[in-house]
């Protein structure tokens, strides 16, 4: 199952576990790695001491490559030194343009991989020296790049990169998934939600409840209703009262929206939670979890059981590789 991804950025299998803000750590990246995927940390808005000390957990628990997400919507410079000075093998920008921080990157020996929602920008990205690029349909949950789905998106970004290998992202959660979007071209898949049903992820059993249960259905593409912390930064969530309530309400603008301001949960890491805050909800917040801000993808309703990381990536390939053989009978 090796793919022109996997010889660039040394791992076995054509499989990236998205960098879920709030949802992964040490435990889940490492696993990941270790089953030979990619595993991936968000780290891009913590402090210098903790972006250490999960870089260092990691590193204790893969002796495998793993990869840092670094959301360029925020100043990441010093970020990227830590990254940098702690030798992560692998980083990754989201949102902006990447810019001069893929030098800086690439000049430290570090593989770089940029996140686009077009062909144009994933042929910017290849001129400016990105090593792979990662084309994020809009099914995806969490923070969505742009509005095409991956079905048209994968091979018009394929059609435009030459040989730097694309990873396809959005409505992927199982080997048909990843077969499909190999077939389209892409070097690998990018997978978040199915992530989110691991035994490591690090969200609410309520959380984990709701994703289990929905459907394909139940997600909604959202243009500004939680509160990401920086402004058109839209997202998919699965439709929750919040939801409901604020589409009741006529989808009335920020200071406008129905509960503003009403706290609704608290945790010991995050303090008080207002509605319309964007806040996962991990396994030590008490309060109303299913107005929270739950993140998913459309691939959603592929997912029905919580297994361990490692197990997930190996049914993924296994799967992916008996639907390649089925269709070269």
């Amino acid at each position: 199952m090796k793919t022109t991804l996997c010889t660039r950025v040394g791992i076995e299998v054509p499989i990236i576990q998205a960098p879920m803000g709030g949802a992964v750590g040490p435990a889940l990246a490492s696993a990941v790695s270790n089953a030979g995927g990619l595993g991936m940390l968000a780290l891009w808005r913590f402090d210098a001491e903790t972006m250490r000390k999960q870089i260092r957990e990691t590193r204790a628990l893969t002796p495998k490559p793993f990869g840092v997400n670094l959301n360029l919507e925020f100043p990441q410079d010093e970020r990227l030194d830590v990254c940098l000075a702690e030798k992560v093998p692998i980083i990754h920008f989201f949102w902006r343009d990447p810019g001069a921080l893929v030098h800086r990157a690439k000049e430290a020996g570090a593989i770089v991989m940029h996140t686009v929602a077009s062909a144009n920008m994933a042929r910017r990205a290849v001129e400016s020296g990105v090593d792979v690029v990662v084309a994020q349909g809009w099914e995806a949950g969490g923070h969505v790049r742009g509005t095409i789905a991956t079905l048209p998106l994968i091979p018009a970004v394929v059609d435009v990169v030459g040989t730097t290998p694309v990873v396809a992202a959005g409505g992927i959660a199982d080997g048909r998934g990843l077969a499909a979007v190999l077939a389209l071209g892409a070097a690998g898949a990018w997978i978040g939600t199915r992530f989110l049903a691991s035994q490591e992820a690090t969200i609410h059993p309520r959380y984990r409840e709701l994703l289990l249960s929905a459907t394909e259905d139940d997600t909604v593409f959202l243009e500004e209703l939680f509160d990401v912390g920086w402004r058109k930064a839209p997202h998919r969530a699965l439709r929750n009262k919040t939801v409901e309530t604020w589409e009741a309400a006529g989808r009335p603008p920020s200071g406008a929206r129905p509960g503003e301001g009403e706290v609704i949960a608290r945790s010991r890491s995050v303090g008080e939670i207002v509605r319309y805050q964007s806040s996962t909800p991990g396994s030590d917040f008490e309060g109303d979890i299913d107005a929270l801000s739950l993140f998913a993808g459309q691939s959603v309703g592929l997912v029905s059981e919580i297994k361990p990381a490692g197990d997930i990536v190996r049914e993924i390939v296994a799967q992916a590789q008996s639907t390649l053989g089925k269709l070269a009978q």
